[in-house]
């Protein structure tokens, strides 16, 4: 019997947790399939990805820093890709093109409604951020219709750029960090700061009694963001574990058709970040 080939891509690539969520998928779904992390130059992506399709590989995650290279690689690009700008799942088709997707926005919403029990429709968002990261959530997000999504960002004009890309899909206002005022119902998090152990520069009135928020980032500890917001009042915090493993999900199930249980996978991921 065949083992089918898949792999995640980055430099550097070490810490990737890919492999160890996607081989507790194929176990738990009897997949026969191998999944390995590999360290690629920068100079020499778009050869290592179109040598690893040729040579019988399945599927690719693509990581920091080559997902808009990905994007621009792929021969055709789903919906959620073509927002977001950026790729993190690929594939081929039956005629062997390389077909690009985004999974991370979808991800960080499942983690959210389905392990959080949080509830987007009609609530007040705010989301931090005009980089990347929240590119690739805001379609997934403003798909749930809250009533209300806040974009605010350090640079004003990043966050006013960002959100008139996506005013065809619902209403987004843009505004500096301190010209912000709350509370808010969800507080999302997309910049990097809980990685340099920062927090953004958030007046303490964006947080109410009832105010959840999210970090995109994760650690050992509670990050930074969620130790400052539990300290100013919010209901409850939660970090971006849960999304890594949800948007690994999404690349499992468009690559084999099988929507794997995360639950037990998301626990055991955190035990061993936690030991």
């Amino acid at each position: 019997m065949s083992i089918d080939r898949y792999a995640v891509m980055g430099n550097p690539i070490k810490h990737s947790k890919s492999p160890q969520i996607h081989k507790a998928f194929a176990e738990q779904a009897d997949q026969h399939m191998t999944y390995t992390s590999m360290l690629v130059p920068e100079a020499q992506f778009e050869e290592s990805v179109r040598r690893f399709f040729a040579e019988g590989g399945k599927g690719l995650n693509i990581t920091v820093p080559f997902k808009l290279r990905a994007f621009d690689l792929a021969d055709e690009l789903t919906e959620r890709a073509l927002r977001a700008k950026a790729v993190n799942t690929l594939w081929q088709n039956n005629e062997g093109q390389i077909i690009g997707d985004n999974t991370d926005g979808v991800g960080m919403v499942r983690d959210i409604m389905h392990n959080h029990d949080g509830r987007l429709a009609g609530k007040k968002l705010l989301i931090i951020g005009a980089g990347g990261a929240v590119r690739g959530v805001l379609a997934p997000v403003l798909a749930e219709n809250p009533a209300s999504l806040v974009l605010a960002n350090r640079t004003f004009e990043k966050a006013h750029h960002l959100a008139e890309e996506f005013t065809d899909l619902g209403r987004i206002e843009a505004l500096h960090l301190n010209q912000l005022k709350g509370p808010f119902d969800w507080i999302i998090n997309g910049t990097a700061s809980s990685l340099q152990g920062e927090v953004p520069d958030l007046p303490a009135s964006v947080i109410g009694e009832h105010t959840r928020v999210y970090d995109m980032m994760y650690g050992k500890e509670i990050t930074p963001f969620n130790a400052w917001a539990l300290e100013h009042g919010a209901e409850k915090a939660f970090d971006g574990l849960g999304m890594l493993v949800e948007q690994a999900a999404e690349s499992f199930r468009k690559w084999r058709g099988v929507m794997p249980s995360t639950p037990t996978v998301i626990s055991d991921l955190r035990s061993a970040i936690s030991s």
